[in-house]
């Protein structure tokens, strides 16, 4: 288990590093996805994110996730803890996003392996510092989301103030 500390440590790194420095990102960033993918992309309640293990394997971390696809890229808010930025934090920016919504991966005997079937692609995760997506993903949230995210606003703006939050963008990768 990572530390505060350490993970704080990281996470400064991860700012200053090139890599990761949030650039204006052009509209044809998601030219690479055909356009039934992006239908989906703009119109799916979820994402389900697994970022890839150095040797190239999907970690076993797997989860419905809320986001929004927002200038050709999906982006997240998500825990300091969370294994989407433990992951990115220890250099696996890597990841498969599946799009749809398959129902909750962590059954009380089991897992949902049904979002496997939907439409998948690779994208690389980078954190994103900026006080305008916060509001665009948010504006986003409140279509999305109308009724869960009344209580979610305020703790996901104090989050990301206090640092207890991040934002990540999975930028599509381009097809080989």
């Amino acid at each position: 288990m990572i530390d505060r500390r350490t993970l704080l440590e990281a996470m400064a790194g991860l700012v200053l590093a090139p890599a990761v420095l949030v650039r204006p990102r052009p509209a044809a960033a998601s030219a690479e996805l055909d356009s039934a993918l992006v239908k989906a992309l703009k119109e799916s309640p979820f994402v389900y994110i697994s970022p890839l293990r150095s040797n190239g394997q999907e970690s076993r971390c797997h989860g419905e996730v809320w986001y929004g696809w927002v200038d050709g890229a999906v982006v997240v808010i998500t825990a300091t803890k969370s294994w989407k930025t433990r992951a990115m934090v220890s250099g696996l920016t890597r990841t498969r996003i599946w799009v749809g919504d398959y129902g909750r991966v962590k059954k009380i005997i089991g897992s949902n392996e049904a979002f496997r079937a939907g439409p998948t692609f690779m994208a690389r995760a980078e954190l994103v510092k900026s006080a305008a997506m916060i509001g665009r993903l948010l504006g986003l949230y409140d279509k999305k989301y109308p009724n869960e995210i009344k209580a979610w606003r305020g703790p996901m703006r104090a989050g990301l103030a206090d640092g207890s939050r991040l934002m990540i963008r999975y930028v599509p990768e381009a097809r080989t």
